[in-house]
């Protein structure tokens, strides 16, 4: 099997080559550069080295990615023939996608691949800019990355800045979480005689014009920890410190049971914020929520029982699994049938958990909710009326028994109750045919009754007057005016 030898070009001049990269690069042959862009190429030229660059590719293909992948075709090809040397910039095995692709046609056993060394361009980037990697540092591939990749309070490099359009793909990426005058350095050639160091503000990244293959953007970490307040883990470390020994009394005394009413309180004053549209409301409610989430694993944590990473890790989990359509090979055709493979694979999940279906149902659901819940776990099986009259019809039924309960003489408040119950089970029937969260319902039924009676007692004032001192009839025309105003 015939090999490809792949030399480092380092990040500065040829007097910083290695000797032994320097000799194989003057005799080899058939000699390759992924990039004729680099410091020591000039040199390497006027010596006499013969080459073929790829630098043609980059304007053949739309992508970094189909470059890389062309670049290995051409060199895959040629060593079918015979060795093949191949220069990058750099150390090889640092930032350098090409390598990682021989290295992976390596082990499907179509060449053998030799790494002859190289400078790495961090050494000479870490001199230029004085900072130390012990510190904590991270790499990241300005062409390729996602935003919850790096961390604020590292020393972070983007390598392979080549032009403004990454550039600027780096500068929105980093203004998300950073203020847009932070200050950052742009490092060119590092190592070499054209070595580079300009520190600007953020917003100015994709308007230097010295931006090409040999180019780094430098992020310092963050030092400022209100500037961090918008991380994840900065909220758990918070957490955490008021339940720590030095924290605050009120939170740590809490238990998990102690704080249920809030965690109910909050998810109601969350709906409020949604039923009002309220940007700014849910952004703050959303948070008290949350806060009730970790506030809840932190005692799981306190405890030795569970984490928040246990917790994110459970969701995680269920979402990927219960999404086959989109994590898997499963194919479906519309939102309904997304629903139907969501309750197999709930129902699959949950077979030896519950005794009965209707144990599935959360316990704690206010009894409306849970009404409409018991009723379709029951309608999946079968358990359900065929149409709509006759729901209407058990309505209808159910109210007499009722009136016919209270017309008696005897007073039974059970009884009442329990005939009342029926009533309302009845109805939740014929709201759960025609789609309506009947919570939901009486939610907006309340508010509606809030608007238009604090109408009436706006009203009521206005006029000087005790609504204690008005009639039934007398209220209700304000009732009616409100009704009129679309309250």
């Amino acid at each position: 099997m015939n090999t490809i030898f792949i030399l480092g070009l380092g990040a500065g001049d040829i007097n910083q080559l290695p000797l032994g990269v320097y000799r194989r690069l003057k005799t080899a042959s058939p000699l390759f550069l992924r990039t004729k862009e680099h410091p020591v190429v000039n040199a390497l030229t006027e010596e006499g080295v013969s080459f073929t660059s790829f630098d043609d590719l980059y304007e053949k293909h739309e992508t970094f990615e189909e470059v890389y992948e062309a670049i290995v075709r051409v060199l895959l090809e040629y060593v079918q023939t015979g060795n093949v040397f191949y220069a990058v910039p750099g150390h090889p095995l640092v930032a350098e996608k090409t390598v990682q692709l021989l290295l992976e046609a390596e082990q499907k056993k179509q060449c053998r691949v030799v790494i002859e060394g190289g400078q790495s361009f961090l050494d000479a980037l870490f001199t230029a800019l004085r900072i130390d990697p012990i510190e904590g540092f991270q790499l990241i591939d300005a062409t390729s990355f996602r935003e919850d990749e790096w961390q604020l309070t590292h020393h972070v490099v983007f390598c392979q800045v080549y032009d403004s359009f990454i550039a600027s793909e780096v500068k929105l990426a980093l203004m998300e979480q950073l203020p847009d005058d932070y200050p950052v350095y742009v490092v060119t050639a590092a190592g070499s005689a054209e070595e580079k160091v300009v520190e600007i503000p953020l917003y100015e990244l994709d308007r230097v014009t010295t931006l090409n293959n040999l180019t780094s953007v430098y992020v310092p970490p963050v030092k400022d920890e209100a500037m961090l307040y918008h991380r994840f883990e900065t909220l758990r470390r918070v957490i955490a410190t008021l339940r720590g020994p030095n924290g605050c009394p009120w939170d740590r005394k809490q238990t998990h049971e102690s704080l249920k009413k809030y965690l109910l309180e909050e998810t109601y004053e969350l709906f409020d914020a949604i039923d009002e549209q309220n940007d700014d409301g849910m952004i703050e409610e959303l948070g008290d929520v949350l806060l009730q989430v970790m506030l809840h694993a932190q005692i799981g944590e306190d405890e030795g029982m569970f984490s928040i990473h246990d917790v994110i890790k459970g969701i995680t989990e269920k979402m990927i699994r219960r999404h086959p359509h989109v994590f898997g090979d499963v194919t479906v055709q519309n939102a309904d049938e997304v629903v139907q493979n969501w309750q197999r694979i709930k129902e699959k999940e949950k077979q030896d958990r519950a005794s009965s279906l209707l144990d599935e149902v959360t316990k704690s659901l206010p009894n409306l909710l849970k009404a409409y819940e018991f009723q379709e776990k029951a309608a999946k099986v079968g358990f359900d009326w065929d149409e709509v009259k006759q729901m209407w019809d058990k309505v209808e039924e159910e109210i007499k028994e009722f009136k016919r309960e209270v017309s008696k003489n005897d007073h039974e408040f059970e009884k009442r109750m329990e005939e009342f119950g029926d009533v309302l089970f009845a109805l939740v029937n014929i709201a759960r045919y025609y789609k309506i969260n009947p919570e939901e319902a009486l939610h907006a039924t309340n508010m509606k009754f809030y608007r238009r009676f604090s109408y009436i007692e706006e009203q009521v004032k206005k006029n000087g007057l005790r609504m204690e001192s008005l009639s039934l009839k007398q209220l209700d025309q304000w009732w009616e005016e409100a009704k009129e105003k679309g309250l």
